[in-house]
């Protein structure tokens, strides 16, 4: 995850809290992960989810109604305050927000591996049965020989990839707010599980001066107490 400057110095400072970057194809559908550090009256909040979580599908988005779905969480994403319920008190407002989809370039090369296998071996394949045999040969055993290959090349090779690539997308989103009583942030609700049916948990990871603590929040107790 990419950590703002004032997150990476926080963290720096709590050894225990300092992980390494969440590979893509490591998460769990269900669960996202939130890091939140109080730096002063500044809050930083940084957000991860699967895809599936949030829109329903991993795969790389090519439809327009996919695209369309995209477009939508991602403008919800970008929108903390709905997202997590702060208290009233704390007074605090969006000074920075921004949502992205990523995925590695495993799930690229996955599709233009299988597309362009998939046409190499059918041409290669073809021709060499057209040359070598006669026509009435041709049209029984190329029919046989195409279907029996094909088949078994896009199911072998196109669900292994397609497997691959499914895991392999996810949401990201930055945050920054401006609390005029920071003080008074101890608690937050989700109204996140709300917005996205698919969700389960939020695994949180709290950092301010005083201290670092960790939290798992899960649908059905959707309140997190920062002061337990």
């Amino acid at each position: 995850m990419k950590l703002t400057i004032s997150l990476i110095a926080l963290v720096a400072a709590i050894p225990a809290f300092a992980e390494e970057t969440r590979h893509l194809d490591a998460h769990e559908h269900g669960v996202a992960t939130l890091n939140i550090a109080m730096d002063g009256a500044t809050v930083h909040m940084e957000f991860q989810a699967p895809g599936a979580d949030i829109v329903g599908f991993e795969y790389v988005a090519s439809s327009e109604a996919d695209l369309a779905k995209i477009e939508v969480a991602l403008d919800q994403l970008r929108s903390p305050l709905e997202l997590f319920d702060l208290p009233e008190a704390a007074g605090c407002r969006v000074a920075k927000a921004d949502a992205v989809l990523v995925s590695d370039d495993h799930a690229e090369e996955g599709h233009e591996e299988h597309d362009d296998h998939a046409h190499e071996e059918h041409d290669d394949h073809a021709h060499e049965e057209h040359d070598d045999h006669a026509h009435e040969e041709h049209d029984d055993h190329a029919h046989e020989e195409h279907d029996d290959h094909d088949h078994e090349e896009h199911d072998d090779h196109g669900h292994e990839e397609h497997d691959d690539v499914s895991g392999h997308t996810e949401f990201e989103a930055h945050f920054a707010l401006t609390c005029e009583s920071p003080d008074a942030f101890t608690e937050m609700s989700f109204p996140y599980f709300e917005l996205f049916p698919n969700a389960k948990e939020v695994e949180v990871q709290f950092i301010s001066a005083s201290g670092a603590k960790a939290f798992d929040v899960e649908r059905a107790a959707p309140t997190l107490d920062l002061e337990r």
